[in-house]
């Protein structure tokens, strides 16, 4: 089974997800669960998804900065639309297990190191090289 997750993963999960049906049901059966790849796939859900809203966060800081940067930029109001969008996807996405894993701090110290160092030929203005909102902020 171990080659089925290895060459066609869509079908070793139908196989293994029936599998597991039957086992809850009670069922006699005649294979074993394909138990380590099972768990590293249960595990990868959970990591994924907090991938996804670390994403979120970095890029809605990205086009916060770019805002703060650039505010006299005609696309100023287009990144705060942008990001409030991020945050919002974000706050969906978000479960409050998350909230131990989620470095903000390293987050926005990455999004700064994403910024252009111009743009239209213009300079940045100052940006704060510290985040100045909290998780919950970012997600409210």
């Amino acid at each position: 089974m171990s080659d089925l997750y290895d060459d066609d993963i869509l079908l070793w999960s139908e196989r293994q997800s029936e599998l597991l049906r039957r086992l809850a049901a009670g069922e006699p059966v005649n294979e074993r669960p394909d138990w380590p790849n099972i768990i590293e796939e249960v595990e990868s859900v959970g990591r994924e998804q907090l991938h996804a809203v670390e994403s979120l966060l970095f890029q809605a800081l990205v086009h916060m900065l770019k805002a703060e940067g650039w505010p006299q930029s005609r696309d100023a109001e287009n990144w705060r639309a942008d990001a409030r969008g991020f945050r919002v996807q974000a706050r969906r996405r978000f479960a409050a297990s998350m909230r131990q894993n989620i470095n903000i701090t390293g987050i926005y110290a990455d999004a700064l190191q994403a910024l252009p160092t111009m743009m239209d030929g213009q300079l940045p203005q100052p940006v704060s090289p510290t985040c100045p909102m909290t998780l919950d902020e970012l997600l409210g």
